[in-house]
């Protein structure tokens, strides 16, 4: 095994262990460097964070501090499993791998014959992180010319809306929240989901006596430790933004130095903004005026604010706006050119990756059709749209992700998923919903289990990711499984003939980044730009260098392979874009399905501990909307609109605007009474300008279970 490890002492009696560094590979932007207790060969003890990483500091959700508990589950897959019973029965029996990868091989081969070789569908997305046994899977694709795969089920409208301002997913240094006079955390419950931000607020609180700003849709862990919490209606923050920058331009706190050097079109923004002021934005928001004024007057009054903009953006149908008002406040004030100050969402495009070695990017056929990810249930019921009037879907490979509980407009999903024609392979390390309803499991490794490497969203960190321990039973990895149905299917790429740690070395060298050996010596590479480059102080991503207040929508560079959604309608300046599901007549409150502190999207929803302290599926009700409809905290209720209904129970909560509904997590199908969980609640119309997938953005009713 390839670890990085050093003897740990321990008292007399007790087992001698190691400790290894690796990193978190979950779907987060912290991207943790952790460090393992190795207690043997096939066994882990306490999981910590690494002390000495700049970002991470020593601290790591709870989730991930108790992994002993995940990788070691009584219910893990071992061994390869072949349906023995109706599709969806769950009926399974054993079955060979080599009998596996033959049927595996013999299914997309009979599918490629009949309809072409756009029948077979790949499917996977981020269960894990590492570029290895994440991407890999898009080099058979490639190599296949199977039907390819548009990404789009969270970061689309987010990273869009960010790029659309800086004309690059960059910012400052997140380690400079630390440094920070005021810190804006705005669409993220970074409590729950990101935990190293609030590391580094509190440490600007604490150290520098900082102010820390929350805006949200519900009173969460991250607003309730805010000093000033602002809480809107879900899809508003476009008006919010857009209140707080008419204050800075009346209150002469707009920096109008750095507007005349550094935006495009600050006079015109300015008179945009005159008649969108706090009373204009609080009818929208819900938000009162006093509380935008605070806002408002905190961050024109300290230069030195850092805004750190969330994910939440993405899960909204006007996202990509919102998140791109948000971070024109940042270039009102000027706040860039401070340490400390700026905007901030993923430095994603600081690593310059060459990625042909692992995605096989060097055999892409740019005819073959890209499938959008969040209208699989489209696709696979044979919409002729979804499908770009192509073949049907008749086979699917699915790594990394759960689609039959994760995905939106969840009914139509699972009608497809039941197709007798469709041949579906799952592999999976805990027997979820999607992989119930597969025709053929196999037993996949986890992240200690296999070599990987990692990249950091929410920070600036490449950081090696070894084997540590062996896996259970039959475990095998990503890589694995592509490999072994490569040589099966005549594949043909370099990349198939390679172990893990070779690509790693390949694509590290390639891309500037040393050797892999280098890289485990070390644990991590800092590839955090200079401040004049993260801070855009010579020029923003732009041609002109100009920060853009007036997004060409169209021409934001983004990994799409067209536009989607009411391009045409998006706005030309910051605003608020009424394109969301309001609530109407029969549909009276706004539902936001937020994360849970506990679970991770389907992740750890297995565990005893996450499940004992996430109880049970519950939707939370304004005390106020409650008693209007007779509801009592614990009542069975049903939630309902076109797409379908969905039963739990209500919990009485006061910290959210009247008429907004919170149901927080992903919690399995099954969890329901009827089966049917919160996503079949969810609309997979596509998102402008790039698609997406609007979870937070649904109106329906609720009224009492009979």
């Amino acid at each position: 095994m390839n670890e990085m490890i050093r003897p740990k002492s321990v008292p007399p009696g007790s087992v001698p262990r190691r400790v290894a560094a690796t990193a978190c590979p979950h779907d987060c932007p912290s991207t943790c460097a952790l460090e393992v207790d190795v207690l043997d060969e096939r066994t882990i003890g306490r999981v910590r964070g690494a002390r000495d990483n700049g970002y991470t500091a020593g601290v790591i959700c709870a989730k991930v501090a108790r992994y002993a508990e995940r990788i070691h589950h009584p219910d893990r897959l071992t061994n390869p499993l072949v349906r023995t019973g109706a599709k969806g029965s769950g009926t399974f029996a054993p079955i060979s791998w080599d009998d596996a990868l033959d049927l595996v091989a013999g299914k997309f081969l009979e599918a490629e014959a009949r309809y072409g070789s756009e029948a077979v569908w790949p499917y996977q997305y981020a269960g894990t992180m590492g570029l290895v046994m994440r991407d890999g899977i898009h080099r058979l694709r490639h190599a296949k010319k199977y039907s390819g795969f548009h990404s789009t089920i969270c970061v689309n409208p987010a990273w869009t809306g960010f790029v659309a301002g800086t004309g690059k997913l960059a910012g400052p240094d997140p380690r400079e929240i630390a440094k920070s006079d005021c810190v804006v955390i705005w669409g993220t419950n970074a409590v729950s989901t990101q935990v190293n931000v609030m590391t580094h607020a509190t440490r600007a609180r604490k150290e520098r006596g900082a102010k820390i700003v929350a805006v949200d849709v519900y009173m969460n862990g991250t607003m309730e430790q805010a000093d000033l919490a602002v809480l809107v209606r879900p899809g508003t923050d476009g008006a919010l933004a857009c209140a707080v920058m008419h204050c800075l331009f009346r209150d002469g706190k707009a920096d109008r130095d750095f507007l005349a050097q550094h935006t495009d079109a600050p006079h015109e923004l300015e008179q945009h903004l005159q008649r969108r002021g706090p009373e204009w934005a609080s009818k929208i928001t819900g938000c009162p005026v006093e509380t935008i004024e605070e806002f408002a007057a905190l961050v024109g009054n300290t230069p030195r604010t850092y805004f750190r903009l969330g994910y939440g953006f993405s899960r909204s149908r006007n996202g990509a706006p919102n998140m791109h008002a948000a971070s024109c406040i940042a270039a009102v004030t000027g706040a860039w050119r401070h340490e400390g100050g700026g905007a901030f969402h993923n430095n994603g495009a600081i690593y310059h990756w060459d990625r042909s070695l692992i995605e096989g990017l060097d055999v892409v056929d740019p005819s073959i059709r890209m499938l959008d990810q969040s209208r699989i249930g489209a696709i696979l019921c044979g919409d002729a749209d979804a499908l770009f009037n192509g073949p049907p879907v008749t086979a699917m490979l699915i790594q990394n992700t759960n689609p039959v509980s994760v995905a939106p407009d969840q009914t139509r999903v699972k009608q497809g998923f039941a197709r007798d024609d469709l041949f579906v392979c799952v592999h999976e390390q805990f027997m979820t919903e999607t992989a119930k309803v597969a025709d053929l499991v196999l037993p996949a490794t986890m992240f200690m289990e296999h070599d990987d490497v990692y990249q950091g969203g929410g920070h600036q960190y490449i950081i090696a990711g070894p084997k540590l321990i062996e896996p259970p039973g039959e475990c095998r990895s990503n890589h694995d499984v592509i490999v072994g149905l490569a040589k099966r299917l005549g594949a043909e790429h370099r990349g198939f003939n390679m172990t893990p740690r070779e690509i790693i070395d390949w694509t590290l060298q390639k891309s500037g980044w040393g050797t892999l050996e280098n890289l485990e010596r070390e644990r991590w590479i800092d590839c955090q730009p200079d401040f004049e480059t993260a801070h855009y102080t010579k020029g923003f991503a732009w041609p002109d260098g100009k920060f853009r207040f007036k997004p060409d929508w169209p021409t934001v560079p983004f990994r799409s392979p067209g536009l989607s959604g009411p391009v045409d309608d998006l706005p030309q300046l910051p605003d608020h874009w009424t394109v969301i599901e309001e609530a109407d007549e029969h549909h009276k409150f706004r539902l936001a399905t937020s994360p849970a502190r506990n679970f991770l999207n389907t992740t750890f929803n297995e565990t005893p501990t996450s499940l004992s302290r996430e109880q049970r599926p519950t939707v939370m009700i304004h005390p106020d909307d409650a008693s209007a409809l007779s509801i009592a905290d614990g009542d069975k209720v049903i939630l309902g609109n076109e797409r379908g209904e969905v039963r739990l129970h209500a919990k009485s909560f006061d910290g959210m605007r009247r008429g907004v509904l919170i149901a927080e997590s992903i919690w399995p199908n099954h969890a329901y009474e009827d089966g049917r969980g919160i996503n079949t609640l969810t609309g997979a119309d596509p998102i402008a300008p790039y698609g997406g997938a609007a979870f937070h953005d649904n109106r329906v009713w609720i009224r009492r279970a009979a």
